[in-house]
């Protein structure tokens, strides 16, 4: 039987397991309501006084629509971005760096589901997306959902704590 993790790697895990689970929970249930509510052309949900529209599209490529031909892509690499988070959590004490790891675990996660499991296939999924900032079709930013938004916010909450000298093993890197 393998050694059980030191505490704070425990719970780290414990930590980057949970993120990971609401990330893609939430993920489910936004893209769901969505689905079941906005497809049917309907307009779209004002919210926070037109600042945010919830609006149904699909989207087979990647932001801003790029590589729409190419869809088959997109999973093979979210399969690639999940195995090196379950490697990298391996060394990991820090309670930070989890909650980065998990927010990017949940969102390739959340995407990758919409890549295997919606039309029009697996390995061709296109993603359901919703949110649209200060236009209710996209025309100023692209349209995003959860997991686009936990990425992005895990990324962030990494390179922070690069920059700020935070390892992944709970240390601090020394200044030089």
């Amino acid at each position: 039987m393998p050694a059980a993790p030191p505490p704070r790697r425990a719970q780290a895990w414990t930590v980057y397991g949970l993120v990971a689970a609401a990330v893609i929970a939430i993920d489910v249930a936004v893209k769901q309501w969505t689905t079941a509510n906005l497809a049917h052309n309907e307009p779209a949900e004002k919210i926070l006084g037109g600042l945010i529209y919830v609006i149904y599209t699909r989207n087979s490529g990647a932001a801003f629509s790029m590589m729409r031909d190419q869809t088959w892509i997109f999973p093979i690499i979210a399969l690639g971005v999940v195995g090196w988070l379950f490697y990298m959590i391996r060394g990991t004490a820090s309670v930070a760096w989890a909650v980065a790891l998990g927010f990017i675990l949940g969102g390739a996660a959340g995407n990758l589901g919409d890549r295997l499991f919606r039309a029009p296939g697996p390995f061709r999924g296109h993603v359901v997306d919703m949110f649209s900032f200060l236009d209710d079709h996209g025309g100023h930013f692209p349209v995003f959902n959860i997991a686009d938004s936990a990425l992005t916010v895990g990324v962030a909450l990494a390179i922070l704590l690069e920059f700020a000298g935070r390892r992944r093993d709970g240390t601090r890197a020394q200044r030089g």
